[in-house]
């Protein structure tokens, strides 16, 4: 908990009403980020089983083309954040889930070191390793990928306890929580360790569950969707970082791409790391060595994508890989084992002051400044009594991450919207947002057919996304005029308007 308090200060200083995020101006209104789309998606769940219905189902986004569209992200933390949702809400739950992964990484990682005989202080210095690697730390700014990589170290003490249902439950968890990618990682992973330490009988029973899940969310989730084909070449090249973002400890790509470049893993603690490779090398004990050792290697080597050619052959000849466009979505396992080889050397000295000292000098060595106090905007008066279905303006791509805003203000109004946020939108709903963007500018008429009963205008989306001009914020709400539509209610840069 104070590894989580330190790495997220100063921004958690206005914790009580700002997301502790990857921030972006808001510009009078929610600022956008995957922040917002992660707590729409752990509200979801429990919005949904009060309803008594399907919790992977959001009935919400992309009308009316779709009946609803899979979500599968939200109910592993979801549900035990559901009381807070209710008694506090969003920025509370968001807020919650990112002190409480730290709390979970670094705990769980404690617990398989311990598992594996090192002393406690060791342990210690290898949980916070693991909570706090900079790309972990990153990715938990916006991202599910941060708090689900906790289950990492988890499965791995499952295993060595032989707690083996209980590591099937963990690792299945992660396909089932929508992270195909990690899970190409975290089922080879599961594998080998299960073969290194005499359990491979049960590694392979624990990865079936996980295996058959990963199947049946990509079925589910992405066979029909804009995302099918998977990705182009280019789009990995796109995020794959180099060398440079090895070295530099700042964010040095703009939101909201920056956590997909952090490299940067430390000066110090590689060097300690490879020492305790070192070390379990003249201790004879090879198959650990090995595991930690392409634990850190093979992550690191595909994060750097097309910078390298090997990986453009994996991307012909492994059809997986063609999905991910995120290369460096497996880095979480290089962290844990990092983290490993790091309580290795201090388990030879484990006493109390040097214990203690490297703890400081691990967590400043990897510490990046990653999270600001995003605003949050609650109760939009706009919002607060609309009746039908909503179209948001501007309108963007589905997979564009400003589409975030809307999902963030669908929580105050319950209501259906012609948009959404999913990089695994249906092809009809992309497709008519796509036919609408021309409205961003007043272009054309409001389709009288789709039943829209309120138009939003977001004068802070028009500010902040380069995709639509600020000026044609004015020309869009002329536009709506001329069309009959009213304003009927105003709330910072937030306007709604009704039908003739």
């Amino acid at each position: 908990m104070a590894a989580g308090a330190a790495v997220t200060w100063p921004a958690l200083r206005r914790a009580d009403s700002s997301f502790l995020a990857l921030a972006e101006p808001g510009h009078g209104e929610a600022a956008a980020g995957d922040h917002l789309q992660v707590t729409y998606q752990l509200w979801l769940a429990g919005h949904r089983l009060a309803q008594l219905a399907a919790p992977w189902s959001d009935p919400y986004s992309f009308r009316p083309v779709t009946e609803g569209v899979a979500v599968f992200q939200g109910w592993l933390f979801g549900l035990p954040l559901w009381p807070v949702f209710a008694a506090a809400g969003p920025v509370a739950a968001w807020n919650v889930l990112v002190l409480g992964s730290y709390v979970l990484a670094g705990g769980l990682a404690y617990g398989w070191l311990r598992s594996l005989g090192l002393p406690r202080g060791a342990a210690l210095a290898g949980g916070l390793v693991f909570c706090v690697f900079p790309y972990r730390v990153a990715q938990s700014t916006g991202h599910l990928l941060g708090p689900i990589s906790a289950l990492l170290p988890g499965i791995l003490w499952a295993l060595e306890r032989r707690r083996f249902v209980l590591a099937a439950a963990a690792l299945a968890a992660i396909p089932l929580s929508g992270q195909l990618h990690l899970a190409l990682g975290a089922i080879p992973l599961a594998l080998a360790y299960g073969a290194v330490r005499g359990r491979a009988l049960g590694s392979v029973a624990a990865a079936v569950p996980a295996i058959a899940a990963g199947v049946a969310v990509s079925r589910i989730a992405v066979e029909g969707t804009i995302a099918e084909g998977g990705r182009s070449l280019a789009a990995v090249s796109f995020f794959s970082p180099d060398w440079q973002d090895a070295v530099f400890r700042e964010l040095r790509h703009p939101p909201p791409i920056a956590p997909e470049f952090v490299l940067f893993m430390g000066w110090l603690t590689p060097l300690v790391a490879l020492a305790g490779l070192v070390l379990l090398i003249r201790r004879r004990d090879y198959g650990l060595a090995a595991l930690l050792g392409l634990g850190v290697l093979i992550p690191v080597w595909l994060a750097l994508g097309t910078n390298l050619p090997t990986y453009e052959l994996l991307w012909d000849h492994v059809p997986p890989f063609r999905y991910p466009r995120v290369p460096e979505r497996l880095l979480p396992i290089a962290a844990l084992a990092i983290a490993a080889l790091v309580a290795v050397v201090l388990a030879r000295r484990p006493r109390p002051v040097l214990i203690a000292a490297a703890l400081v000098v691990l967590f400043l060595d990897l510490r990046i400044p990653a999270y600001g106090a995003a605003e949050a905007d609650p109760s939009n008066a706009a919002y607060a009594d609309v009746q039908g279905l909503v179209l948001e303006l501007p309108v963007f791509p589905a997979e564009r991450h400003w589409n975030s805003v809307y999902l963030y203000y669908g929580m105050q109004s319950g209501q259906e919207r012609l948009g959404g946020y999913s990089t695994t939108a249906p092809p009809e709903a992309a497709a008519l947002l796509d036919g609408l963007a021309r409205l961003n500018c007043g272009v054309g008429l409001i389709p009288a057919d789709l039943g829209i009963r309120a138009v939003v205008v977001h004068g802070g989306l028009y500010r902040a996304s380069p995709l639509v001009a600020a000026s044609c914020r004015e020309r869009a709400v002329a536009g709506l005029r001329r069309q009959g539509w009213r304003e009927v209610a105003r709330d910072g840069a937030v306007v709604r308007y009704s039908p003739p």
